[in-house]
């Protein structure tokens, strides 16, 4: 009995890292963390899709991004360095004190992603 319970908690930790690994391989995804307010950082994958920034945690079991942000409306409002060699945004407008981190390439994505928006959409990168 303890043993089937042993092995079952085992495939399933192998699983949710499986799984992690394979959302942070996958194209268009990159390790980025996100904070909410005032709680901790909570390690993930965004991903690029329609016009939004979709965000996965790495643990768990739900395929489906947690946060969908939308580009449309977007502000950044400061930027800085933490701990790491990562790069933070604070995000402003259609999200409303969410915080991203991550690494200075793919900040440089993000900000591309940003700026690339269609003429009509509303746009302010600080």
């Amino acid at each position: 009995m303890v043993a089937t319970v042993v092995i079952l908690v085992v495939l399933l930790a192998a699983l949710i890292v499986l799984r992690g690994v394979t959302l942070a391989r996958s194209r268009g995804s990159v390790p980025c963390r996100l904070r909410v307010g005032d709680r901790g950082w909570q390690s993930g994958v965004a991903r690029y899709a329609d016009g939004e920034l979709h965000w996965i945690p790495l643990l768990g079991v739900r395929l489906r991004p947690r946060h969908a942000i939308a580009r449309r409306g977007l502000v950044v409002s400061a930027r800085r360095e933490i701990d790491g060699g990562l790069f933070a945004v604070d995000c402003e407008g259609s999200t409303r004190g969410v915080s991203l981190a991550m690494s200075a390439d793919a900040m440089t994505g993000f900000l591309a992603w940003l700026e690339s928006a269609p003429p009509s959409a509303y746009l302010d990168v600080a």
